[in-house]
């Protein structure tokens, strides 16, 4: 077991935005939490990332507790994030942004190994990499984030609705990406409002309503699952 989360609550003020949720991801596997807008998808994101701190309950990862730990901590942990809404740093150059997912890592040999790996996989940011990021596209931008999660070399990737805002044509390509990424060895923790597109490349999934899990399953039993349709999926 790669990480467990262990009935989780999270507060935002007095707002109670996750009320007890408890999961597991296997180490390899693509995991996706869906649920509508509201229901403490990316809030559970940013406290397994040490953005938030939970109220209670537990987030176990290669063994070890991690809820208490720090950003920077949990990063060097192995766990990258991919934030919603990408969140690149405009006025620095691809190049430059990549460095910054790169800031723990101390073996200089190493990083200019991930470099060429993620040029490898996003070549549109080798040919783009001394342009300043914003003026990238919303499709860009995505692989821009991505590939800054990946310097940090991290064994587990969170991303957090990876197609908003993009494309049809972006929106295959990224998920085409998640599952290269995923076969290369890391583990994926994916949340997405297009749910038959994430549960179609899931291994397993949760479905959680108003801070709780409500459903789980493989993603194909997910897909087929009335319930789900009928909710998420337009059925």
């Amino acid at each position: 077991m790669l990480l467990q989360v262990n009935d989780l609550v999270v507060n935002y003020g007095v707002i109670n935005a996750v009320k007890g949720v408890s999961f597991d991801i296997n180490e390899g596997e693509i995991v996706s939490l869906i649920g509508a807008n509201g229901a403490g998808k990316s809030t559970i994101l940013k406290t397994i990332s040490g953005l938030l701190k939970p109220k209670s309950g537990k987030i176990i990862y290669e063994n070890k507790e991690i809820q208490s730990q720090k950003a920077p901590k949990v990063v060097a942990e192995g766990i990258s994030q991919v934030p919603e809404g990408r969140h690149i740093f405009s006025g620095l150059s691809v190049m430059e942004n990549l460095q910054m997912g790169s800031f723990l890592v101390k073996d200089r040999s190493k990083i200019k190994q991930t470099f060429d790996e993620v040029f490898e996989r996003f070549p549109i940011l080798k040919q783009r990499k001394n342009q300043d990021a914003a003026t990238l596209s919303g499709g860009e931008q995505q692989m821009l984030a991505m590939g800054r999660a990946l310097m940090a070399n991290p064994k587990l990737i969170l991303l957090d609705e990876p197609s908003m805002g993009l494309a049809p044509i972006f929106i295959n390509e990224i998920f085409d990406i998640i599952k290269e990424i995923n076969k290369q060895g890391t583990t994926v923790l994916l949340i997405e409002q297009n749910a038959k597109k994430a549960l179609s490349i899931a291994d397993r999934g949760y479905v959680l309503s108003t801070g709780k899990v409500q459903l789980t399953g493989t993603g194909s039993e997910l897909l087929a699952n009335k319930e789900v349709q009928k909710a998420y999926l337009g059925g």
